[in-house]
């Protein structure tokens, strides 16, 4: 179980992504080799200070970071020494598993196609973990491919179920497409022709769903295109901060309402680790030829480290083997159902 992580990429530099990875490795003894990617100087005195030393880490030199500013597919070609390009290029040289990076969200999906697609896969698509009223859901896409056919959103059902499945324990997940409204009149074209494909592929298909659903326990499965999708990931992630946010104002305002607060501080804990996006360990990549997670940008260690968790489980429960076979089936039904439908168009490798 090889594993990479870009310590360079993120928000809060080298520091926090090295102390992730020196937890992960203390929680879990089967991961057999984990490389840290970056300025090899700043990484080894980080490791220095926090006194990490572990045989199972590798150090990988890279002399460039790639920043948030940079235009993504610009950036992969010009930046190739870059620590987020070093990475992938450790999967892709098959030497590693699974990559871990918190930068750039368009550099590293532009940069993981090179990894190529799972045979029988369109277009990759970002797999969100998002808390419910009692459980999680996945959102998929979050954000990898903004433009798409009917048949994308049927092949991210397929990739989204299998997830929850494997990964969230769900026997049977619930799987809609996200619509305007539950009435199969309302829509577009893109979410009509979705749901009819869909309930062709035998997943446990409940139509359309619409945004008072998702946080309901209505769904387990939440299907929509990149560009819906990474608008509602980061409207809900804005929302858990102003909740947050505005309790702490509301229970400080006088001394009877602190002396609640107090009295209730266990279930206020409960509730902020619920609402944290770091419990999940950042959104998955499907549908490519490797692992690949993206963290937030701002993600401390706490995130790097169950992001390498989420990668771990991957790996155990071969994600991506099982997902091409199912890819493989649901494209046979869908080929038998229209064979005379136009192929949906690929994203450029």
């Amino acid at each position: 179980m090889r594993i990479v992580v870009d310590v360079m990429s993120g928000d809060q530099g080298p520091a926090v992504a090295i102390a992730g990875a020196q937890i992960a490795l203390a929680d879990d003894p089967t991961i057999t080799r984990l490389h840290l990617v970056g300025n090899e100087v700043q990484i080894q005195a980080e490791r220095q200070r926090l006194g990490f030393v572990d045989p199972r880490v590798q150090v990988l030199h890279a002399s460039e970071v790639l920043t948030m500013d940079d235009d993504p597919r610009e950036a992969i070609r010009r930046k190739r020494d870059s620590s987020m390009v070093r990475a992938i290029g450790l999967v892709r040289d098959g030497q590693a598993d699974a990559v871990i990076s918190a930068g750039n969200t368009g550099a590293l999906v532009a940069g993981s196609l090179r990894l190529h697609r799972l045979p029988g896969v369109e277009r990759p698509a970002l797999a969100a973990r998002m808390p419910s009223r009692t459980g999680d859901f996945v959102l998929i896409d979050a954000g990898a491919s903004p433009v798409c056919e009917p048949a994308h959103l049927a092949q991210f059902a397929v990739m989204g179920s299998l997830y929850a499945r494997q990964i969230l324990g769900q026997p049977s997940p619930r799987v809609g497409i996200l619509s305007n409204g539950s009435e199969l009149s309302k829509g577009t074209d893109l979410t009509r022709g979705s749901a009819r494909l869909c309930a062709l592929l035998g997943l446990n298909f409940i139509g359309y769903v619409e945004g008072f659903d998702l946080f309901n326990d209505a769904v387990d499965v939440v299907v929509t295109d990149g560009f819906t999708g990474n608008i509602v990931l980061k409207t809900a992630e804005s929302l858990g901060y102003a909740i947050k946010s505005l309790l702490k104002t509301e229970l400080t305002r006088n001394p009877l309402r602190k002396l609640g607060a107090l009295l209730a501080a266990g279930a206020f804990r409960q509730f902020k680790h619920r609402m944290d996006p770091e419990v999940y360990g950042g959104a998955v990549l499907l549908g490519l030829n490797g692992i690949v997670i993206k963290t937030h940008g701002a993600s401390r260690s706490r995130a790097i480290a169950n992001a390498i968790r989420v990668a771990a489980e991957e790996i155990r429960h071969d994600v991506n083997g099982k997902l091409a076979q199912e890819i493989s089936r649901a494209n046979q039904i869908l080929t038998a159902a229209a064979p005379s439908a136009p192929a949906p168009s690929p994203l450029p490798a």
